[in-house]
């Protein structure tokens, strides 16, 4: 099988006092640029906003671009909540036979398929005797573009 790769695991820093940042009331457009308010809205704690369940949320790197039409690209941070139930289109973290994987998850009757965001790849189709465990719901990324 060549879906899966080797991952990476980081653990949230529980109990750390969370760093608010400003958060302007202003949206700035991504196209013809435009001066900023002067106005902070709120402070935002970007663990506080992408973390719901502490205890049972996690991160992981992506490796590959089998999501990029999902806007996850290699290198980037997935945030995962293991205690959500998974629903048919979210994106989850699976281990199938073993090999960790990042895709969609869909069902086509008693199927369990795992479809790739990139044409390029190929769907997961589960056979009989095949074990899937999802361990875990993505719900956001943390891109980096410059350290």
């Amino acid at each position: 099988m060549n879906h899966a790769a080797p991952i990476e695991f980081v653990s949230p820093a529980i109990g750390v006092q969370p760093i608010r940042l400003p958060l302007f009331s202003y949206s700035i457009p991504a196209g013809f640029p435009s001066p900023a308010d002067d106005y902070i809205e709120n402070r935002l704690s970007l663990d506080e906003h992408l973390i719901q369940h502490k205890d049972s949320t996690f991160f992981v790197r992506a490796k590959g671009n089998s999501m990029v039409g999902a806007g996850i690209f290699d290198g980037d941070i997935l945030v995962v909540d293991k205690s959500l139930e998974p629903s048919i289109g979210d994106i989850v973290v699976a281990v199938i036979d073993g090999e960790f994987t990042v895709k969609y998850l869909f069902q086509e009757g008693e199927a369990v398929i795992l479809k790739p965001a990139n044409a390029r790849f190929k769907e997961i189709a589960l056979q009989d005797g095949q074990e899937l465990q999802v361990w875990g719901v993505v719900t956001s990324t943390v891109k980096q573009f410059r350290r």
